[in-house]
């Protein structure tokens, strides 16, 4: 009997293990090539790439939702969303860091301004399109008056007024603005890259719930064991090396 009573404790808490590796992470699935959703609806991209290969390290499952931006981190504080861990392209900033904990980077950030080819100098440039509630918006209104910020849902929201002439530029991740360039012929980078560490010169990086320090702990083993392994250096080049 007391053979029995242990063996079903046994597998009581196997299982209860087997559940607390259920990972569900939010993202934001309007920025390509970091996250972005297919003709299936699926969320797909680059950051769901390196989330599942962490998951298969940390022997855990990944889920994925969709949530807007700027929700993401308030969301975590309040443990409500549904979600454990946001992977978003998230800059690390001092100010995220007093509300959330950060794994490791897991990609190195510039910024960049993008216009119409040929006909937009950087000193030209004063109507600025971003997306709202990221560092890069925080970066322009740190500029003063120097732009006039027009804020957006999403990026491409962004990019469409810039074709139409409705704004002069618009400023983001360097990498995500060059993705948009493939398919937009008549746009082109202004000016040189921008790198400031106060706003997103530190990476990207997960983001979790202060409290959560097993969580926090698993997400970092993960990321330097796909880098170790190279199946980060696999991700990066499927996304980003063409």
């Amino acid at each position: 009997m007391k053979k029995l009573l242990l063996a079903t404790l046994l597998v009581a808490s196997s299982s209860q293990a087997m559940a607390q590796q259920e990972i569900t992470f939010a993202t934001e699935p309007s920025y390509p090539p970091f996250e972005t959703t297919n003709v299936q609806g699926e969320i797909i991209g680059f950051d769901v790439d390196v989330a599942n290969a962490i998951c298969k390290q940390i022997d855990a499952t990944c889920h994925f939702k969709g949530e807007a931006f700027d929700a993401l981190i308030p969301s975590l504080i309040k443990h409500r969303g549904g979600f454990q861990a946001a992977i978003a392209a998230i800059d690390v900033t001092e100010a995220r860091a007093k509300k959330v904990a950060f794994t490791v980077p897991y990609y190195d950030s510039t910024a960049s301004f993008i216009g119409l080819d040929g006909k937009m100098k950087m000193d030209e440039v004063k109507k600025v399109g971003v997306q709202n509630g990221t560092t890069f918006q925080q970066y322009l209104v740190a500029q003063g008056d120097r732009f006039e910020i027009k804020p957006y849902a999403s990026i491409q929201d962004a990019i469409l007024d810039v074709k139409n002439g409705r704004i002069d530029a618009v400023f983001g991740d360097t990498v995500v603005l060059a993705d948009s360039l493939k398919q937009e012929a008549s746009l082109n980078f202004v000016g040189q890259r921008v790198n400031d560490a106060k706003f997103f010169g530190n990476g990207f990086a997960i983001a979790v719930n202060k409290g959560d320090k097993k969580l926090l702990a698993e997400l970092n083993k993960g990321i330097e064991l796909i880098k170790q392994n190279g199946e980060y250096q696999k991700i990066y080049d499927k996304w980003f090396a063409k």
